[in-house]
This record gives C-alpha cells, sequence and structure tokens, in this order.
C-alpha cells in the first residue's frame, strides 16, 4: 500500500460517516447497495482516469483497468456488467 491509497482510506474514513450523517439530517433517501469495490479503489481508479489522457471513462476502464488492473482490484466489475448498466 502506496502514500496515496493511505491518504484515499483516511479521507473515506472521515468523509463518508459526515456525509451519511448529513444526508439523515436533511431527509435525502439513498439506497444502500453494498458494492464490489470500496469507495477509497473508486476514487483511485476515477483520479488515475483523470491523470491516463483517455477521453472517455468507458474506454479507459475496458481498456486499461480491465486489462491491467485485475490484480490491484480483484472485485472488478466485469466488461459485460458495464455494458449492462450503460443500458439501463
Amino acid at each position: 500500500m502506496n502514500n496515496s491509497d493511505v491518504v484515499f482510506i483516511d479521507f473515506c474514513q472521515t468523509f463518508l460517516p459526515a456525509w451519511k450523517k448529513h444526508l439523515i439530517s436533511f431527509g435525502i433517501k439513498q439506497r444502500y447497495k453494498l458494492s464490489r469495490l470500496s469507495v477509497s479503489e473508486v476514487m483511485t481508479i476515477v483520479i488515475a482516469f483523470h491523470q491516463s489522457g483517455y477521453r472517455d471513462f468507458k474506454t479507459y476502464y475496458i481498456h486499461f483497468v480491465c486489462r491491467y488492473l485485475t490484480n490491484e482490484f480483484p472485485e472488478l466489475v466485469t466488461r459485460g456488467c458495464l455494458s449492462l448498466c450503460k443500458m439501463s
């Protein structure tokens, strides 16, 4: 685990409880569906996308993340599932 991973994990541990408390206090109803990836893993992928030079996220995800980062993120959503999510 490198320093940026620790920063993301610390941020998520601080931010998420405060955010959930804010949503509850304003009466905003949210789905709490369990995710296969943690918030810090999603943030890492999104930040890497912005630094990558790819023009759209789907291309980045299919051609880079699914191909080269499966060891780092073993619970990645597959390409087929990604296509279904886009269609709905």
